[in-house]
């Protein structure tokens, strides 16, 4: 294996860990999710992925980048809804962050385990999203929605892309074989 290799591997590993822990509290933690998602893209590009794989985790990285720097701009301003007199749809702003988010846990070239972490992620969303709905009394349903939201669409993200590549990896022993 040759240095370039090494280090695809190497930033591939830590940039799918940034993102995954980064994941337990998406607010805080997207100090680590954006570095992560610029780190699983530069590992595509030294590891000479496809081309398609490179421009998809570069779209990933900008959109996320984009949500991250409104996230923390409307932090910076005192936030949105209740007391801050902006509407919560200022948070539109922030779903390119969720979508990209889910672009790079969900999407190609990924390694199987960054596909098997996906999966508890996404189970840890929809347990969150079921703490809150019974401590919740009278609060706000469209975070709930979207918390679950995320949950079921990154397990059915992953699990997808789990599938799709153990079918591969079926494919390619079967070949192997000569079967």
């Amino acid at each position: 294996m040759n240095a370039r290799n090494s280090w695809s591997n190497v930033l591939t590993i830590v940039g799918g860990m940034g993102m995954v822990v980064g994941a337990i509290d998406p607010v805080e933690g997207s100090l680590l999710i954006l570095p992560g998602s610029g780190l699983l893209a530069l590992g595509t590009y030294l590891g000479k992925g496809e081309r398609r794989v490179l421009v998809y985790k570069v779209w990933a990285f900008v959109l996320i980048a984009i949500g991250v720097g409104a996230l923390w701009g409307l932090s910076t301003v005192g936030g949105m809804g209740g007391s801050s007199g902006r509407s919560m749809w200022w948070g539109v702003l922030i779903l390119p962050y969720w979508v990209g988010w889910l672009m790079a846990i969900c999407g190609p070239g990924n390694p199987r385990w960054f596909s098997l972490l996906g999966i508890v992620v996404g189970l840890w969303y929809l347990a969150l999203s079921g703490i809150i709905l019974t401590r919740q009394g009278q609060g706000d349903w469209a975070i709930l929605v979207v918390i679950a939201a995320t949950g079921v669409v990154a397990l059915a993200g992953c699990l997808y892309r789990l599938v799709k590549q153990m079918k591969a990896k079926g494919m390619a022993t079967r070949t192997a074989c000569g079967s």
